[in-house]
């Protein structure tokens, strides 16, 4: 068949979780709201932490700054639309939108693999390097690797959807998940997708995979750093300071990695289950970061203290000055 448009769709519809019994679409769409809702507090109040508090303009909150903005924006793309699906009943999406939230789940989605690679960067140099770490990780270095992050992930995600938009979708117009991707929109195609489906699994591998080399090679290095410090309080402190990066970085690519290794070896999952783990690596990061660094990092837990009981704490140091004196 000629690959060019004999694209009869004008919609698509977005199943989310096909075995889900129509009873439970009010408390599935609640949930989903009190998600997007959390996510939405927790990474504005980041961003605001870190605008109104120079101490927290280093180099890592930098990247936490645009770890949080990626996951807004992620949030943003995806959730709104399944909300409505089970909130109202509407899982249509248009032809064309649907391709624009496909290169906006991609594009966000790889941008956030890039800022975990920062993130990783930041500790190996922090911790392996620290006499080297102000010179290599100064603010302005940190601004170049970040714009290079979001300018980097748009070539290879934009030619997915230039490739895909094009395709003959003259059968089904019905995507088994909760948005559009490129595998739930290219298997509607009535066209082999062999030349479609390779490029891109490649790219989704050198996209995941290039910055989890790195993070396990700099992982790898911090533990060896870490077991040569002769005090253990040195070992815990060295270990704690990049316990959160870990945490973060672990929610985003453990799941990912299982679900990619899963189906190249044979195992098989039902369209619900499948979709539930691909909703919560995809979901539940952007709300949990927010939570972690506020509990995990001393500078961001003591800005949002400081502006949560600000004017108390300063009324207590005054009155245990006076009676000091």
């Amino acid at each position: 068949m000629p690959e060019r448009n004999y694209s009869v769709l004008t919609e698509f519809i977005l199943t989310g979780f096909p075995g889900l019994h129509q009873e439970y679409y009010g408390l599935v769409s609640a949930v989903l709201f009190f998600v997007y809702l959390i996510t939405m507090i927790a990474n504005v109040t980041v961003i605001f932490l870190f605008a109104t508090n120079r101490s927290l303009h280093k180099p890592m909150y930098y990247i936490i700054l645009n770890l949080s903005v990626c996951d807004i924006l992620f949030s943003t793309t995806t959730l709104p639309k399944i909300i409505s699906r089970y909130w109202f009943q509407s899982g249509s999406i248009s032809f064309t939108a649907c391709f624009i939230q496909m290169y906006f789940v991609h594009y966000l989605g790889t941008v956030n693999s890039y800022i975990l690679f920062q993130m990783a960067l930041d500790r190996y140099l922090a911790i392996c390097h620290p006499l080297r770490y102000s010179r290599v990780l100064t603010k302005s270095n940190i601004l170049i690797l970040s714009i290079t992050a979001w300018i980097a992930a748009k070539t290879f995600n934009l030619m997915l959807v230039i490739r895909a938009y094009p395709l003959p979708y003259c059968a089904s117009n019905i995507i088994t998940h909760c948005f559009c991707d490129h595998i739930g929109i290219t298997v509607l195609a009535c066209t082999e997708r062999a030349p479609y489906s390779i490029p891109a699994f490649a790219g989704a591998m050198v996209t995941l995979l290039g910055p989890l080399a790195f993070i396990i090679f700099s992982y790898c290095s911090i533990i060896i750093a870490v077991y040569k410090i002769a005090n253990v309080q040195g070992r815990l402190k060295s270990l704690s300071t990049c316990s959160t990066q870990l945490i973060i970085i672990s929610l985003y690519y453990l799941p990912r990695c299982f679900v990619y290794l899963a189906s190249n070896v044979g195992i098989t999952f039902s369209a619900d289950v499948r979709i539930v783990i691909i909703m919560l690596y995809s979901l539940a990061p952007p709300m949990i970061n927010p939570l972690i660094y506020c509990l995990r990092a001393k500078d961001m837990r003591d800005s949002l203290l400081k502006h949560i009981c600000g004017r108390t704490i300063p009324r207590k140091a005054q009155v245990a000055a006076i009676s000091n004196s």
